[in-house]
């Protein structure tokens, strides 16, 4: 066991921080955990930002990850709305934004991500949003009320999940919704065009219009306010608000300031972290969407944005600073909820890396599952509508097993049979 005099330091207020942080009491770590996060609220889970608290569906409260009462009964110290400006390697310590120093035995960064902004006239305006911390989401469900009571137009540049999963709490609300989308189809960087345009399909029966293969380029307003937003093919699409949902970018700065090893950002960018989620520097670990992993499975470094991601590595990287001997290795995973759509996806089959897609079920109907499947063997596989069925999806991916696209497609052949 860790000496008790110890001092464990978790930068960033996410779910990974959070689930980091249990760990290290349900572990029998009976020293000093000191919990530093930016922002003023108790560390929280993501997900519902863009589902069901956005939707009206969910309290606020049930966000978050723990009662805030939870951290001061396990005697973890929380500095809550205090960015750190500085982590000193030689000294063992980080420096908080009131200048106030804390030293660590071991540090465990997980800052997390942070949206990608348009580059493009107009951004400053009021109604110009993102969303990623609960102070955007709500901004947002507000606006979106505000938009369905007076027939608003919102626009969303971005079809990936977050863009899809607010187009669907937009029309949910009564918005009219315009995507714009540089590729032919939603989700084309995940999902491919094949399944993108069940996508297309879905959101289009609900009443969203798409625009493909055009980017916006200036958002035009007046007093302050959003009037359209313009697209480099000339179109202009009138809008009182506008969403950017571009993706995100890993929040790094603190890591190259501290001279610890990052991945380059062509290929996707993070921490670079080996198997146990250990950094560069054997007293600093990594975890959640800020760490590129040494991937065992996929004998790669793969960097997941995904709620599982900091739900498993913030538990993974503390039972590491502990001394335990960890192989981060799980499948990647994670779930979305549009209109009355509700999917799992398991694995990581990007476009190029896949030469066969396989549907089981009835696409139409959208009650099927989706394979993407390279020289025979399933690299991932997502459900749809269908349930209870992700621990064999993940045991085909797992195995590198060859069931056979016939089989593979047909409904009446269980799963477990194709191991």
């Amino acid at each position: 066991m860790v000496d008790a005099d110890q001092t464990f330091v978790i930068v960033g207020g996410g779910l990974a921080g959070a689930k980091a942080a249990e760990t290290l009491r349900a572990e029998g770590f009976t020293g000093r955990v000191i919990l530093i996060g930016d922002e003023l609220d108790h560390p929280y889970e993501r997900p519902p930002l863009s589902k069901g608290y956005l939707q009206g569906k969910e309290e606020r409260e049930s966000v978050f990850v723990h009662e805030p009462a939870w951290y001061a009964s396990n005697d973890v110290e929380l500095h809550l709305g205090q960015p750190v400006t500085a982590v000193d390697r030689d000294l063992r310590t980080v420096r908080l934004g009131d200048s106030t120093v804390i030293r660590y035995d071991k540090l465990l960064l997980a800052t997390g991500a942070e949206p990608r902004r348009l580059d493009i006239p107009g951004t400053d305006l009021v109604g110009v949003h993102h969303l990623r911390r609960l102070a955007h989401a709500d901004r947002l469900k507000n606006v979106l009320g505000s938009l369905g009571r007076d027939n608003g137009h919102l626009v969303i540049a971005g079809a990936g999940w977050i863009g899809l999963e607010v187009a669907a709490a937009a029309r949910e609300f009564g918005a009219e919704v315009t995507v714009v989308e540089p590729e032919a189809t939603p989700l084309h960087s995940v999902l491919g065009p094949e399944v993108g345009q069940i996508f297309t399909e879905l959101h289009s029966d609900h009443g969203v219009r798409f625009h493909f293969g055009a980017r916006l380029t200036e958002i035009s307003g007046q007093d302050g306010l959003v009037l359209a937003a313009l697209t480099d093919d000339g179109e202009e699409h009138p809008a009182h608000d506008v969403l950017a949902a571009i993706g995100a970018a890993p929040r790094t700065a603190l890591a190259e300031h501290a001279g610890l090893a990052l991945v380059d950002r062509r290929y996707g960018g993070g921490i670079a972290v080996d198997t146990s989620l250990r950094t560069s520097d054997p007293d600093i670990y990594a975890a959640g969407d800020v760490a590129a992993l040494e991937h065992p499975l996929y004998t790669q470094r793969l960097r997941v944005e995904h709620w599982a991601n900091a739900l498993n590595g913030g538990p993974a990287a503390a039972r590491a600073m502990l001394g335990q001997d960890v192989t981060y290795d799980r499948v990647p995973y994670f779930f979305s909820d549009q209109y009355d759509v509700g999917l799992e996806y398991s694995g990581w089959a990007p476009p190029g890396s896949y030469d066969q897609v396989v549907l089981r079920g009835n696409a139409g109907k959208r009650e099927f599952i989706a394979f993407w499947l390279r020289d025979g063997q399933v690299l991932a596989g997502m459900n749809v509508n269908v349930w209870d069925v992700t621990d064999h999806i993940q045991q085909l991916i797992r195995s590198g097993v060859r069931p056979g696209t016939e089989r593979l497609s047909d409904p009446t052949v269980p799963l477990g049979d194709l191991l």
